[in-house]
């Protein structure tokens, strides 16, 4: 939960009061004039998704080993191309031809549901100051399971409001 919401506030451009995590790794690495280049998605293995950093103080390269949300938290803050490989995409993805993405497109038709979420995505933070802070982190949790990031920056930013 908390890289997600890391990863979400860098997407957003929200600046925290404080530094969190990634932010601080970053501003270490630039004390000592390291910089990232890019993150690697290296390995799947058993369901678990490897990643490497790859930085460089400018004359030589180091790799480090890191979970897959830190790095892509720490290669946004970088601006850092994010990579992986056709294998893992292809134990782990599904492939679509440029046919068949077309014909998925045609299928597609709004929904009920999709006409919901897209009304939710539009919420603002004034919808949720008449949650409970007990409803707001239980909707903050269900916000990063569905990974709409954007609501659930709305409403970590009413709890923030409210501490």
């Amino acid at each position: 939960m908390f890289e997600a919401q890391a990863i979400a506030i860098e997407i957003e451009k929200i600046i925290p009061n404080r530094p969190m995590t990634h932010d601080l790794f970053k501003s270490f690495a630039s004390s000592f004039n390291f910089h990232v280049e890019e993150i690697v998605i290296s390995d799947l293995k058993e369901g678990v998704f490897f990643a490497r950093i790859v930085c460089t103080d400018g004359l030589k390269k180091h790799e480090i080993d890191a979970r897959p949300s830190d790095a892509i938290a720490i290669g946004l803050r970088f601006d850092a191309s994010i990579y992986t490989y056709e294998n893992i995409l292809a134990e782990a993805g599904i492939v679509l031809t440029d046919e068949e993405e077309e014909e998925e497109e045609k299928k597609i038709e709004p929904t009920k549901e999709s006409k919901v979420r897209v009304r939710k995505e539009k919420q603002t933070g004034d919808d949720f100051k008449n949650y409970s802070v007990d409803k707001l982190k239980e909707l903050l949790k269900e916000a990063i399971e569905k990974e709409d990031y954007e609501r659930a920056a709305l409403v970590r930013d009413e709890l923030s409001k409210r501490n």
